[in-house]
């Protein structure tokens, strides 16, 4: 179960429709699961970028999924080329309603709602450096213990 703490979600507002960015992450995240990864959200590349979600699977390989919401959200994003060096396979997570023609042939594709996710294309596998891995790979590990932590501490 993805939990609004995992997502790094602002808990004031409440869930949006399930094809929301939010819900496309939640149903992401499930698929994750469901191959035997560990995903979390919003996660600080090195670099300054955010991947949507950074999943690392048994094998120790990485894989990022960037959530668009729509066909704009799309076209104004030129930085997801950035994300390549961070991953083995790189995926886009859409709606059923995408137009999936725009998305280029180098990426995974992913469709999405809040209850799953199942992809519909295979990400080309690519390797990361492995002194890149090796850095991640521990702040994979730390974020992640630090998002535990924070669930069990007393909030103010």
């Amino acid at each position: 179960m993805i939990t609004q703490g995992e997502l790094a979600l602002d808990t004031t507002r409440p869930w949006r429709e399930e094809t929301s960015a939010i819900g496309l992450a939640r149903g992401v995240c499930r698929l994750m699961q469901a191959l035997d990864c560990v995903a979390l959200a919003e996660f600080p590349l090195s670099g300054g970028r955010r991947a949507d979600i950074l999943a690392l699977d048994r094998r120790g390989e990485f894989v990022i999924v960037e959530i668009k919401s729509g066909l704009a959200d799309f076209r104004g994003d030129s930085k997801w080329p950035d994300y390549l060096p961070h991953c083995d396979r790189f995926y886009f997570a859409v709606a059923a309603d995408f137009p999936l023609d725009e998305l280029p042939p180098e990426a995974g594709i992913m469709l999405a709602d809040g209850h799953g996710a199942e992809c519909l294309r295979e990400a080309p596998p690519r390797a990361m450096q492995a002194a890149l891995r090796r850095k991640q790979t521990l702040r994979f590990a730390r974020i992640a213990g630090n998002r535990l932590r924070f669930l069990h501490e007393p909030q103010p």
